[in-house]
C-alpha cells in the first residue's frame, strides 16, 4: 500500500475519532442535562398549584366551609375528562394530578386519590415534615421500588401561617407523564447530533478524498515511470493546485526522459555501428591486396551485406526514436485497420517473393476502425510481417489474420519457421536482442519487436508471441477499438 494511502487512512482515523468523541461527549452532556430541567419544569409548575389549591383550602377552612367530598368529586371530575392537548410532539388525553392533605400533625385528612392515604400518619415524610416546619417540602417516591419508571413527584404548600402552618396539602405527579417528553427531547437530541456529526464527518472525509485521492494517482504515476512505463497522465478532477503539480511532474518526466533518450540513442547508435562498419573497413582494406576474383567478390558481398545491415539499423532505430520518445499519442484520428494491413501485406509482397515466402492474407469483409496513429501502427504491422517472413523457410507460408473480438481488433501473423526457443521467449521484446536465421546464420537489428511493442502500449493494446498450431511462431496483436 503507497504511503499517502496509509497516511490518509490513518488520518481519516484520527479525525473521525476525534469527531466520534466530541459527538459522544456533546451527547452525554445534552442526554444528562434532559430529564433534571424536564423535572425541574414540573416541579416548578407543581409549586404553583399546591400553593393554589393551599390557598383555596385556607380560605374555605377560614369560612368554616372545606368539604373534602366536594373537593374529592372535582378531583373525580377533572380526571373523568377527556381532551386531546398537543404539546410539541407530546399528546396529553388526561389528567394526572392527586392531591391530598394533612392536619397540624401530618395525618391525612383528604386523599383524592380513592382516599386510600386518609387516617395514615405522614409526619415523617419529606414533604409534609418540612412544611410542618416552615420549610419547602418536597420528596420523589418509587411506587415499586424495583420500578424505576414508577416514581412520583410530591410537592407540599402550607395551608394558613407557613412559620406554623394548619395543615399541608401535597399534590402529586407520577414521573410517567413526563417521560415522553423527555424521550422525545432524547430523540431530537440523538438525531441533531448525529445529523451535525455526520455532516462534518462527510465534510471532512469529501475533502480528504479530494486531495489525496489525487495525490495518490499521482504517486502511482510517478512510481510507474520509475519502472520505465509510459502511463498517461492521470485524471485528477478539477482542484488547481493538484493540476499544476501534476503538469509539472508531466514536464519534468518529458525533459528528463528527453535527455536520458538522447543519450542513450546515442550510446547504442555507437554501439551497434561498430560492427558493420569494423566489417566494412576490414573488407575494403583486404581488397586493396591481390587477390583471386571469387575472394574479391565474396569481401565486395559482405561489404554489401554489411551496408544494408547498416541501413536497416539506422532506419528501425529512427522509426523506434519517433516512437518511443512519445509518453502518449499526441493525436487519434479513425483509421481503418482493415486498410491499413492490406497495404503493409502489399508493400511486404516484394520481399516475400525474395524470400521464396507466400503471404495468405484473410481481411474482414467490413472495415474494421479504431482510433489511433496510423504512422505507429503502419511501422508495427511492417515489423511483424517482416519478422514472419525473415523466419520463414523458403516456399514457407506467412498467414494473416484480423478479426473482431469483444470490443477489440485482433491481428494474428503466423509463419512457419522454427519457432523461438524458451530462453528466448521472455526476451525478445528487449532492445538488441535477436535469433540467428536458420539458414544464413545472420542476426536481425533487435530493434522490429521493440517497436512493436511502444507502438502497441502507446495505444492501449497488447503483443504476444505464441507457438503456431502447425508449428512455428504466431504474433497475436490485440488493440481496443474506442
Amino acid at each position: 500500500m503507497p504511503a499517502t494511502m496509509r497516511l490518509t487512512r490513518v488520518t481519516l482515523i484520527i479525525v473521525a475519532a476525534i469527531i466520534g468523541a466530541g459527538i459522544y461527549l456533546l451527547v452525554r452532556q445534552q442526554l444528562a442535562e434532559v430529564e433534571p430541567h424536564t423535572f425541574l419544569a414540573t416541579e416548578e409548575t407543581l409549586v404553583d398549584t399546591a400553593n393554589l389549591l393551599a390557598a383555596m383550602v385556607e380560605e374555605e377552612m377560614a369560612r368554616g366551609e372545606f368539604d373534602p367530598e366536594e373537593l374529592r368529586d372535582a378531583f373525580s371530575s377533572a380526571r373523568r375528562r377527556k381532551f386531546e392537548a398537543r404539546i410539541y410532539s407530546h399528546l396529553k388525553t388526561g389528567v394526572g394530578l392527586h392531591a391530598y392533605i394533612t392536619d397540624a400533625k401530618g395525618v391525612v385528612i383528604f386523599d383524592s386519590d380513592n382516599g386510600w392515604r386518609e387516617g395514615i400518619d405522614f409526619s415523617n415524610y419529606r414533604d409534609v415534615a418540612r412544611v410542618l416546619r416552615g420549610e419547602y417540602g418536597a420528596r420523589s417516591s418509587r411506587e415499586n421500588e424495583d420500578d424505576p419508571a414508577s416514581s412520583v413527584f410530591y410537592i407540599a404548600a402550607p395551608i394558613g401561617d407557613p412559620a406554623s402552618p394548619d395543615g399541608v396539602l401535597t399534590v402529586s405527579k407520577p414521573q410517567r407523564d413526563v417521560m415522553p417528553v423527555v424521550r422525545q427531547r432524547e430523540l431530537e437530541i440523538w438525531w441533531g447530533t448525529w445529523l451535525i456529526g455526520g455532516g462534518i464527518l462527510i465534510l471532512v472525509i469529501s475533502v480528504f478524498i479530494w486531495q489525496y485521492r489525487p495525490i495518490s494517482r499521482l504517486t502511482e504515476y510517478a512510481r510507474a515511470v520509475e519502472h520505465g512505463k509510459r502511463p498517461p497522465l492521470p485524471r485528477l478532477g478539477a482542484g488547481r493546485e493538484v493540476n499544476t503539480l501534476a503538469h509539472a511532474l508531466e514536464s519534468m518526466r518529458e525533459s528528463l526522459e528527453g535527455r536520458r533518450y538522447v543519450e542513450n540513442f546515442v550510446q547504442t547508435l555507437t554501439h551497434e555501428m561498430k560492427s558493420p562498419l569494423a566489417a566494412i573497413q576490414g573488407a575494403a582494406e583486404l581488397l586493396d591486396e591481390s587477390m583471386p576474383a571469387a575472394d574479391r567478390a565474396h569481401f565486395l558481398a559482405n561489404i554489401r551485406a554489411e551496408t544494408r545491415r547498416a541501413e536497416r539499423l539506422l532506419s528501425r532505430l529512427l522509426e523506434l526514436s519517433a516512437i518511443e520518445g512519445r509518453s502518449r499519442l499526441d493525436s487519434r484520428s479513425g483509421i481503418d485497420f482493415r486498410e491499413l494491413v492490406g497495404r503493409a501485406v502489399r508493400q511486404a509482397e516484394p520481399t516475400a517473393d525474395l524470400a521464396g515466402v507466400r503471404l495468405a492474407a484473410e481481411l474482414p469483409d467490413r472495415p474494421a476502425r479504431l482510433f489511433g496513429d496510423a504512422f505507429v501502427l503502419r511501422a508495427a504491422v511492417t515489423n511483424l510481417l517482416e519478422n514472419a517472413i525473415q523466419f520463414s523457410p523458403r516456399g514457407g507460408r506467412v498467414a494473416i489474420e484480423l478479426a473482431a473480438d469483444d470490443g477489440h481488433l485482433v491481428l494474428r501473423i503466423s509463419d512457419e519457421g522454427p519457432g523461438i526457443p524458451d530462453y528466448a521467449r521472455e526476451r525478445v521484446f528487449e532492445r538488441f536482442f535477436s535469433l540467428r536465421h536458420h539458414d544464413s546464420g545472420q542476426k536481425g537489428t533487435g530493434l522490429g519487436l521493440t517497436l512493436v511493442r511502444e507502438a502497441v502500449e502507446l495505444h492501449g493494446g497488447t503483443i504476444t508471441l505464441e507457438q503456431a498450431p502447425g508449428g512455428g511462431t504466431r504474433a497475436v496483436l490485440t488493440l481496443p477499438v474506442s
